[in-house]
């Protein structure tokens, strides 16, 4: 994920529902189907109801937190805290933290030395357990937390014996390989594999946390000159494969697979993703690629990113399509429609990777000077019924926004509030019950201050958000079927309150429950 190249809604059932999304678009009627509910009866509001607005906060090398090695256990948390405040106040639904950054943890792993992020020094202890604090961090502000697992990577730099004692890359030196000055686990040696994937499980079982994300870092990109050396690898394992490239393909094909299945299996309400490269195949290589010119994630990671969507591997896939429209080996103009198709009537989510770090850097070309371009990535994407979102990279570039890109962005496409994504396969499950709101309004500006209380008794049932629907009218018994705004998504908990600055006396008010996984329940009874 480290900018590091360059290049040379959902509902009950994804069939209907995608292809009717496709349909209105092209008769002008996507803002309609849009802002239809899965199940429960919400108000007619204004689209886009549901989107993924997520930000990467990125580990290794220190890129966007902790912000240097060596801070204290308080000065983490309030950094932590501080991305956190941020990317609330910023719009943002979702952080996506990278937490085993080079075979170390952000956790107390058994199975992995601490990070050495973290201290300076692998194996030492922080003081305290990041992950645990992240998630609870995230969470009391109403934010989904995915943890951001690197599979190969050991170290960023070559040499076994400048690991910890103890690391489980020293003791089993056949599972490794040096290449490109960086330490991997061989994807190839089923031991390493399966150990990389126990690694990882650790975290999803004893956190709880919203999803498992891996980025574009599987097989690792080229190094001119050298390929992987991997020979007698595939001289043990590579039986019954065609060629080396189709056997690595395979080897990255079972751990994406095996940890979707095995996700699901310990955490049944998390989400698995993937944010790979932006370009699968060159349509020069393959008719069924994109028409572009680019580096080939098929071919050169052996990541057959297309074929993971088609198998009904992953909840999402969130394409790093990193470069500016009009820019002709790799059009963002081309890729998103591109990946728009490829994920159609599938049931996968599509989310896209963006730039922001080229925003204003020096040595980008016009297009990421002008302020403007991640306006007209997410211009282009509200044309696209397939795109439910975007992730940013990263969380430091979002803050500094050297030329208002981001801001200009938000302004133009994120001036509603929104729910979180719901895939389809979650859509079924129980909805959160009815909240209560009491609504009290300052006897001068008539300013109103929801009062909310959860509709449930105990921690299970304790919303994790609050949708706020405002009607200009009573809305009868039936505010399901009125004209509404939704006017704040916030935090949940047991009680919230909103303020509400719209002076009307006339409007009323409605609020919904939203769970983890994004189920919006019943509207409470209107007040005013």
């Amino acid at each position: 994920m480290t900018p590091k190249r360059t290049v040379g809604s959902s509902a009950s059932s994804s069939l209907p529902r995608r292809t009717l999304l496709a349909a209105a678009a092209a008769a002008g009627l996507t803002a309609a189907l849009a802002s239809s509910p899965a199940r429960a009866a919400v108000p007619r509001v204004d689209p886009v109801r549901r989107q993924m607005r997520g930000v990467w906060i990125a580990s290794v090398v220190n890129i966007d937190w902790p912000s240097r090695t060596g801070l204290d256990a308080s000065a983490q948390r309030a950094e932590f805290t501080r991305l956190a405040d941020e990317a609330l106040e910023r719009g943002f639904n979702a952080l996506f933290v990278q937490v085993r950054p080079t075979a170390d943890a952000f956790w107390p792993s058994p199975l992995e030395p601490w990070s050495q992020w973290l201290t300076g020094t692998q194996g030492q202890d922080p003081g305290y357990d990041p992950l645990g604090f992240m998630v609870e961090t995230a969470h009391d502000r109403g934010l989904a937390f995915h943890a951001w697992f690197n599979p190969y990577r050991v170290s960023m730099q070559a040499d076994p014996s400048a690991l910890v004692p103890g690391h489980p890359a020293r003791v089993h030196p056949e599972w490794t390989v040096s290449y490109g000055g960086k330490l991997y686990y061989d994807p190839g040696v089923p031991a390493a594999r399966r150990f990389c994937q126990e690694a990882m499980l650790d975290a999803v079982r004893r956190y709880d946390i919203d999803g498992v994300h891996f980025d574009d870092y599987f097989y690792p990109y080229p190094v001119a000159g050298s390929d992987f050396p991997d020979d007698e690898t595939f001289r043990t394992y590579g039986a019954g494969h065609a060629d080396k490239a189709a056997w690595r393909r395979h080897n990255v094909d079972l751990m994406v697979r095996e940890m979707r299945d095995a996700v699901r299996a310990v955490r049944p309400d998390a989400l698995f993703g993937i944010s790979p490269f932006g370009v699968w195949r060159n349509a020069t290589t393959d008719p069924l690629g994109s028409r572009t010119a680019a580096f080939q994630s098929y071919d050169g990671l052996h990541a057959d990113t297309r074929g993971w969507v088609e198998h009904g591997w992953l909840d999402y896939i969130a394409p790093q399509v990193y470069w500016h429209i009009g820019l002709p080996v790799a059009d963002y103009a081309v890729l998103a429609p591109w990946w728009a198709d490829v994920v159609r009537d599938t049931g996968t989510e599509l989310w896209i990777g963006q730039a922001v770090y080229k925003s204003g850097a020096a040595g980008q070309p016009a297009p990421w000077q002008d302020g403007g371009e991640l306006t007209r990535h997410l211009a282009l994407n509200a044309t696209l019924p397939e795109v439910g979102g975007d992730l940013f990279f990263s969380a430091k570039d979002v803050r500094a926004d050297r030329v208002g890109d981001f801001a200009a962005m938000r302004t133009a496409h994120w001036y509603r509030p929104v729910l979180g994504p719901l895939p389809v396969r979650l859509d079924e499950g129980p909805l959160p019950r009815r909240p209560t709101v009491e609504v009290r309004r300052d006897a001068e500006t008539g300013t109103a201050s929801l009062h909310i209380s959860a509709g449930a008794p105990g921690g299970r049932g304790v919303p994790f958000r609050y949708a706020v629907y405002r009607f200009p009218r009573h809305p009868g018994n039936h505010p399901e079927g009125e004209y509404a705004s939704l006017v704040a998504v916030i935090p949940g908990g047991k009680q919230a309150v909103h303020h509400d600055p719209d002076t009307s006396r006339d409007c009323w008010y409605a609020v919904s429950a939203v769970d983890r996984v994004q189920r919006e329940g019943r509207l409470s009874r209107p007040a005013r």
